[in-house]
């Protein structure tokens, strides 16, 4: 974690509890780059295309180069990196803030990285992986609209979760196209939103298989 006070979050009973019910057969730690100023900050920096193996991600203080290759061998992914910029004129400090992948689709603020040749491999890469690209513009992200995950149901039904903030900021047209691919769930989150985090700040998918 960038921040000295975030890395004493972690904590080994969640590792030991997972162990209980998934198979886990190894613990990487990158937490040693810390010590050289380089981090990967989990999903926050890593946008995953599971199925396709592609790992987004938008460079910043918070998500390095290094480190990205180092999960990418460690784990079988191809990283598509790039840099993306805010309505404030600095970087995007989290991949997930401007992002979010699904499994029939893309919500990504495309406009938002400024180098034309790494905005068309982000588009290419989407493309070539078949997802349809609902595109957004900085202020529909800076109300969290690319800050949403794409979920199940007990009965397999798709859903996409997101911030009640974000709906008003998508177009008649956007919201349409979205409900053909998952049942929108708008959440309430203001005070996790004053932080510059939300729907997809508060969940963790867990792809691990069962004992």
């Amino acid at each position: 974690m960038y921040s000295a006070l975030r890395r004493r979050e972690r904590r080994q009973d969640i590792v030991d509890e997972l162990r209980q019910t998934y198979r886990v057969t190894d613990v990487i730690d990158y937490s040693n780059f810390e010590e050289e100023g380089r981090c990967l900050e989990g999903t926050g920096s890593l946008v995953l295309d599971h199925v396709n193996r592609l790992a987004y991600v938008s460079l910043s203080k918070r998500s390095a180069s290094t480190v990205v290759r180092r999960f990418a061998d460690d784990f079988g992914y191809e990283p598509v990196t790039f840099t993306s910029v805010g309505l404030d004129g600095q970087p995007v400090y989290h991949t997930n803030v401007m992002m979010c992948v699904g499994t029939e689709f893309a919500l990504v603020g495309l406009s938002m990285i400024a180098n034309q040749t790494e905005r068309e491999q982000v588009r290419a890469h989407l493309e070539a992986s078949g997802k349809n690209i609902l595109e957004l513009d900085p202020a529909q992200v800076a109300n969290f609209a690319g800050n949403a995950i794409e979920l199940h149901d007990r009965e397999g039904q798709k859903l996409l979760v997101l911030s009640a903030r974000a709906i008003p900021t998508l177009t008649e047209g956007q919201q349409k196209r979205l409900t053909q691919y998952a049942r929108l769930v708008p959440l309430n989150l203001p005070t996790i939103e004053m932080g510059g985090g939300s729907a997809r700040c508060m969940i963790a998918t867990i792809h691990l298989p069962p004992i």
